[in-house]
């Protein structure tokens, strides 16, 4: 071969090489769309904060591991945590995470929490206020194409967080118990499917609690309707006091209630539930010749349990609770 020869094949690799090289590119291009198409779809159907940062955070867990997701509306003061660890390094993880959010001076940074949690926040700036997107990761780095990834998942996260914020008010109204401004059943049914998805996903412990207020009736019979809500309201605040921002407390209806805990055991549930109790009854409210009380029901979710029998199983403790004399837990 002669230099002529040469040259033209030394060429030929070197445009075969930037081919190869540009189709890789678009390859992983093409594969980052597909990835944020999915988000799309997904997020599609989300309308409320805590639903759109949980479906994030389920599907970022797919593509990138991470130990918690956060989000903060300074200006509107709106805050929410998805974290996937458990036990005292969740707890450890989330306060991390909220004083990090909270902080005046936060920005876009990457930065080393401490010897283990390194943080990635992104700031945005939209209608309704400065906002921050917080990713906790423990032991290692995240690579610079998951970078990108998520770079290109922010556009797709900001329009149902935009969505989330224009329709607040309606949502509010539409998800809120009047009476005592807890969420509702609309809540319960938009949130179950992933406090379950999670516990599936991770192996973590998830246990319902049915709640049922003792001796409520004689309330009303005896002091009247305007007693019994406002009774309704003490309970209320006294059983959003001992339960974490994690937890979800709905009213179902009348003096019923179901409690979700996520990453929680029956011995800590039941912890929690006799706390209730206690907190109940300090209220010291009464009920004709009884005082107002609380009985609850413990189940276990189960990976073979579908949500309508994991229900069911709650109804048929807490039955069991008022039968054994009420003000009282029963367990699984």
């Amino acid at each position: 071969m002669n230099e002529i020869e040469l040259a033209n094949a030394l060429a030929q690799d070197n445009a075969d090489d930037e081919l190869l090289s540009q189709l890789r590119w678009y390859q992983k291009k093409y594969n980052r769309l597909q990835k944020v198409n999915n988000l799309y779809q997904r997020l599609a159907g989300a309308m409320d904060l805590p639903t759109i940062i949980e479906t994030y955070s389920i599907w970022l867990a797919e593509h990138v591991s991470h130990d918690l997701i956060g989000y903060h509306n300074q200006t509107l003061g709106r805050m929410h945590l998805f974290c996937s660890s458990h036990g005292p390094e969740r707890r450890s993880i989330i306060t991390v995470a909220e004083e990090i959010l909270r902080r005046p001076e936060a920005k876009a940074e990457i930065f080393q929490v401490d010897e283990i949690l390194r943080a990635y926040q992104w700031q945005f700036e939209t209608e309704s206020g400065c906002a921050l997107l917080l990713l906790l990761k423990k032991d290692s780095h995240v690579a610079e194409d998951d970078m990108r990834l998520i770079t290109e998942s922010l556009s797709i996260l900001l329009q149902p967080l935009k969505r989330s914020f224009d329709y607040e008010e309606i949502f509010s109204q539409a998800r809120e118990d009047i009476l005592t401004g807890l969420p509702n059943r609309l809540v319960f049914e938009e949130r179950i499917d992933c406090f379950i998805e999670q516990a599936r996903r991770y192996g973590q412990p998830l246990t319902l609690a049915a709640l049922d207020l003792d001796h409520f009736k004689a309330v009303n019979d005896t002091l009247g309707h305007l007693v019994g809500d406002k009774a309704l309201q003490k309970v209320s605040s006294a059983l959003e006091a001992e339960i974490r921002a994690t937890d979800l407390l709905v009213r179902m209806g009348g003096d019923e209630f179901l409690l979700v805990l996520p990453n929680t055991d029956m011995d800590d549930a039941r912890h929690l539930s006799e706390r209730l109790c206690q907190a109940v009854a300090k209220l010291d409210i009464p009920a004709g010749e009884n005082q107002l009380g609380v009985s609850i029901g413990l189940a276990a979710w189960q990976p073979d349990m579908d949500k309508q029998s994991w229900l069911e199983t709650a109804d048929d403790i807490l039955y069991q609770a008022k039968k054994n004399g009420r003000a009282r837990v029963a367990v699984q």
